[in-house]
């Protein structure tokens, strides 16, 4: 019963911080973005905790609230970026973005719908805890590509901050 009231607040309050990082009613400073980026970041760390995988709400913690955010702030402050100053989107951009969510979204769809309901060889409850060095093999081993492609698109992001909190010359 508790479990299911923690993890019904951590998924709410995830999906709410997410929604703040991206539609910022507070300020359009993206200091105050970045700040609900970690509490996005450790309302998913709530959920690994109850899923028994504290190895992973520690790295979460650890590398993306520590590392990443750091360095997005970091950018940030050194662009000296002021909220009247920043970057309006153009009609052009939010369509080309909308387009590309579309487009991840359909991707997401047909690679989920061609997983198989049940794995075949599995029986039982999964075992919730494990070691790490399983846990790393796999990550390096079978979802190398995955990995990559994340890494990818965290400096992607990284470009974005930049580019979203570049002055305009004009």
């Amino acid at each position: 019963m508790i479990q299911d009231v923690l993890f019904y607040l951590f998924a709410f309050m995830t999906l709410l911080s997410a929604v703040l990082v991206v539609a910022n009613p507070v300020s359009r400073n993206p200091v105050t973005s970045a700040m609900f980026l970690v509490l996005t970041i450790l309302f998913m760390a709530g959920l690994f905790v109850q899923l028994h995988a504290f190895f992973l709400a520690a790295v979460q913690i650890l590398v993306y609230a520590g590392a990443v955010i750091v360095l997005f702030l970091f950018v940030i402050m050194l662009l000296d970026l002021k909220e009247e100053q920043s970057r309006r989107i153009g009609k052009l951009g939010s369509v080309l973005g909308l387009v590309s969510v579309g487009v991840v979204f359909v991707l997401f769809n047909r690679a989920l719908s061609g997983l198989p309901a049940k794995v075949p060889g599995a029986t039982g409850q999964p075992s919730l805890e494990g070691l790490t060095a399983p846990l790393g093999h796999a990550l390096f081993k079978q979802y190398l590509l995955p990995f990559e492609i994340l890494s990818v698109l965290l400096l992607v992001a990284m470009v974005g901050v930049i580019l979203l909190s570049k002055k305009d010359l004009r």
